[in-house]
């Protein structure tokens, strides 16, 4: 898995300071690790938009003002229901050899069957949990569906075990869906027009 380098700067948490951050274009974090102690941090507001939108995932090489740097990935990040601006981060940083959960993107390859006649390919998780070292873990988890007939769904438990086997374990129900080839929706007929019928109201009868 490929690491790419993001430069931070260490910040005092106080009373409205993560306001004035995000005025400055910066973005405020926080660096932990279990049973460590917290670090609180800021990164560049641009900085953190291109890491989070990056195709795959990254391990992230956190750089201090000193030159030293904390290996890390990131863990989770809050956005403004709003703006949709990143307000929030969290980096979690690890070991050498530490084995670590990390959401990974998932990316299909092959034709499937059902999609050349015509069917509509569903894709239900566009990531998933792996479990690894790593540097055993991909930036995308390639899943054939070249055996996809129409109406056919691939589980967890079906993804082939040499995609992963030896390398990381897939986190997850094994009865979990993945990915789905839809039936095209057959066209509803237009209902029948009611032909109209002359009714006429009884009238009363007055002597």
């Amino acid at each position: 898995m490929e690491s790419i380098v993001l430069t931070v700067e260490p910040r005092i948490c106080k009373k409205n300071e993560a306001k004035k951050l995000r005025k400055e274009g910066k973005v405020p974090a926080v660096l932990y690790h279990q049973g460590e102690e917290t670090s609180h941090i800021s990164v560049s507001e641009l900085s953190l938009d291109k890491l989070i939108h990056t195709s795959g995932t990254n391990i992230v090489d956190l750089r201090f003002p000193d030159g030293k740097t904390k290996r890390s990935y990131l863990k989770d990040i809050q956005f403004d229901s709003l703006t949709d601006k990143a307000i929030h981060a969290d980096f979690q940083y690890f070991s050498a050899g530490e084995v670590l959960e990390i959401e990974v993107p998932t990316q299909f390859i092959g034709e499937s069957p059902g999609v050349v006649a015509g069917g509509k390919m569903q894709v239900i998780q566009h990531s998933l949990k792996l479990k690894g070292v790593p540097s055993k873990l991909p930036e995308h988890v390639a899943i054939d569906i070249s055996g996809l007939e129409m109406g056919q769904t691939l589980h967890i438990g079906e993804i082939p075990a040499d995609v992963y086997e030896g390398r990381f374990e897939i986190v997850g129900d094994p009865e979990s869906p993945v990915v789905s080839i839809l039936s095209p929706k057959v066209e509803s007929e237009a209902p029948e027009s009611v032909e109209e019928t002359d009714t006429e109201e009884a009238v009363p009868e007055t002597e």
